[in-house]
């Protein structure tokens, strides 16, 4: 990356009790703003949740400005790199919940489970009687995941709550693991499980991203990749960017053997979503795909 060119990308999230959220809404945008940051940021009674774009200095001056808020002191932000701004303007925006899982009372203020860090995830998941689940969505835990970790299969994490009451049980699973890509998602669904009776629950501090930046290669159980909402699309060991494209027309994350399939045009479809294209819809995918071309070469 040329030095001038690198925009710093900031994702940062924490559960805390902001009763006063609305009113911070307009301040914060209004910095932001000012500091020509980009991306966007949820606040909720909850807490906070976001990420944002901008210079070195810049995102410095954001971070600074939310850690301002005593309750915001230690706030963390997980860090990644790019030439291009992936996003076009700042949002700040009011929500019931900073991660939906569609039950507000689910309080991660008032409990969670046990933070483990990525130098201690092996051994937990390697306890034969450790049941190890992947709290994120079914395309992204295709691409890659922990070795014995089990696949809800949902499709958004509001699922998640059915899938424990339909496949789970507090008294034979003494001891539950959680993970999610950042830590929010295993976090939030830590307080879910709780609160329903499950003895024994453990999430992976600052999540997947942390753990593949933290723990060797050599020693690591993660298998395949792991999907960011940013423009690297997937990672690998050690943060480095991975295989992985967004198809154009669904979003869903392609593979090099996704792009061999006879289900695959490039900007129109890919074995994810050709079957659900009708004739009509493809039609507008090819303008659409032909009208982003000459944006490009503009």
């Amino acid at each position: 990356m040329k030095q001038e060119n690198i925009q710093v990308v900031a994702a940062l999230y924490k559960f805390v009790r902001l009763p006063d959220f609305a009113e911070k809404q307009e301040p914060l945008l209004s910095y932001c703003q000012s500091q020509g940051v980009k991306g966007t940021i949820l606040l909720a009674a909850e807490g906070i949740n976001g990420t944002i774009t901008g210079s070195r200095q810049a995102v410095d001056s954001v971070l600074t400005f939310l850690r301002s808020d005593p309750r915001l002191s230690d706030l963390e932000a997980k860090e990644s790199y790019t030439e291009t701004q992936p996003f076009e303007r700042m949002k700040v925006r009011l929500k019931p919940e900073i991660v939906t899982m569609g039950l507000p009372e689910v309080d991660p203020n008032q409990q969670v489970g046990t933070y483990v860090s990525p130098e201690e995830w092996n051994d937990l998941i390697c306890d034969p009687d450790v049941i190890v689940i992947d709290t994120r969505n079914d395309y992204e835990v295709n691409i890659g995941t922990f070795k014995k970790a089990q696949n809800p299969q949902t499709k958004s994490f509001r699922e998640f709550p059915e899938y424990v009451s339909q496949n789970l049980d507090p008294k034979q699973h003494k001891k539950v693991a959680l993970f999610c890509t950042g830590g929010i998602r295993c976090e939030k669904a830590s307080s879910f499980m709780i609160s329903q009776g499950f003895a024994e629950v453990y999430h992976l501090k600052g999540g997947i991203l942390k753990y593949l930046e933290s723990v060797p290669t050599e020693s690591s159980l993660w298998e395949g990749e792991c999907f960011v909402f940013d423009e690297r699309v997937a990672v690998r060991h050690g943060l480095e960017s991975g295989s992985h494209e967004l198809c154009f027309c669904c979003g869903h994350p392609i593979s090099a053997t996704d792009k061999t399939s006879p289900k695959y045009e490039e900007g129109i479809s890919c074995p994810h979503c050709c079957d659900k294209l009708t004739a009509e819809k493809r039609v507008r995918q090819q303008e659409k795909w032909k009208q982003y071309q000459l944006s490009r070469n503009a």
